[in-house]
């Protein structure tokens, strides 16, 4: 068993690195690493990724904000590095697996042999939804020791074996961006995505201005400055056209939407439309809905029930009860 914490930033400034990227990329966290391994008896390194995260996550990150989308950048974190130059290079040191805290599961079929991704025992700590892109060789290399276990159980272990980080607070951020204000990390890092145009409304008539489409997401509600008696909402963002629609809460139902990059985990793409729930956001309670691919290798989505704010860039996520069958970015 060995150790590993990944640099996701410079540490030469550490006051800098925790306001720029938040206390989980900072010295004090590889500190806290430090601090298990040691209690455990087992090594520990620091990994420079640095150079991976930003080619991999942020950059990518930052690019679908300035296209209107709303990205998922754990997706590609847990794609690119965990389980993709972590587990290289845990392979290249004959080491098995990477076990990370994910809360997911994996069991392999008896019969196939293929890995399959179960959702984690905790309900509320379910983290599935960030792993479908995981290929079958990745996922084969991945334990999730933590996936049956709940939360409470986990400090209970961690107090039990004296680890330091038992009581350790939990952040619910996007770990590069400090206090969930991405708007001032596009800013900081120069995203090309601030440039002001118009607000319109579904029958296109200006409403009013924007300052820039990495300001809004689809069925954001708070700060669009408009006037009326009745609540609007983001139902659109045109980022070729620099121009953001709104609308009332019905323009934000839909029951149709098309994934790109699909990937399925416990079958082979589908030949015919396959039913299943699937999960629009990470919080979005999984619908009934059908699964027919494309010709141009996407899927198309339909909802039984109209879904609010299908939102380009995010995940969808098909399962059927705690299984994961697959996945896509949400294209439109």
């Amino acid at each position: 068993m060995v150790g590993v914490t990944l640099r996701l930033t410079a540490w030469s400034d550490e006051a800098d690195a925790t306001a720029r990227f938040g206390g989980c990329c900072s010295a004090d966290t590889a500190g806290d690493a430090r601090a298990v391994a040691r209690t455990l008896g087992i090594p520990h390194y620091v990994l420079d990724a640095e150079d991976e995260f930003r080619r991999a996550v942020i950059a990518p990150f930052i690019n679908a904000y300035s296209s209107g989308t709303t990205p998922v950048p754990c997706l590609a974190c847990n794609r690119e590095l965990k389980f993709g130059s972590l587990l290289g290079r845990a392979r290249a040191w004959d080491a098995v697996a990477v076990a990370t805290g994910h809360y997911a599961r994996i069991t392999r079929d008896a019969v196939t042999g293929r890995c399959l991704l179960w959702k984690g025992r905790d309900a509320r700590k379910d983290q599935s939804d960030f792993l479908w892109s995981l290929d079958q060789s990745q996922l084969a290399g991945a334990r999730f020791p933590v996936g049956d276990l709940t939360k409470v159980e986990v400090r209970a272990h961690a107090a039990r074996l004296g680890l330091a980080t038992a009581d350790k607070p939990e952040s619910q951020d996007i770990c590069f961006v400090p206090d969930g204000n991405y708007r001032a990390f596009l800013r900081r890092e120069g995203a090309a995505a601030f440039t002001p145009g118009a607000i319109v409304d579904t029958a296109g008539t200006v409403r009013g201005r924007h300052e820039g489409v990495a300001n809004y997401t689809v069925g954001q509600r708070r700060g669009l400055g408009l006037a009326g008696r009745r609540p609007v909402y983001v139902v659109d963002i045109d980022a070729a056209r620099n121009v953001v629609t709104v609308g009332e809460a019905r323009d934000l139902e839909q029951t149709r939407l098309v994934a790109a990059h699909v990937n399925f985990i416990a079958c082979d793409p589908p030949l015919t439309a396959l039913a299943v729930h699937a999960k629009i956001r990470h919080r979005h309670e999984a619908a009934p809905a059908t699964v027919r691919m494309l010709e141009d290798g996407s899927a198309e989505v339909l909802f039984e029930t109209p879904q609010r704010a299908v939102t380009p860039g995010q995940s969808v996520v098909f399962y059927r009860g705690d299984l994961v069958v697959g996945g896509g970015v949400i294209a439109r």
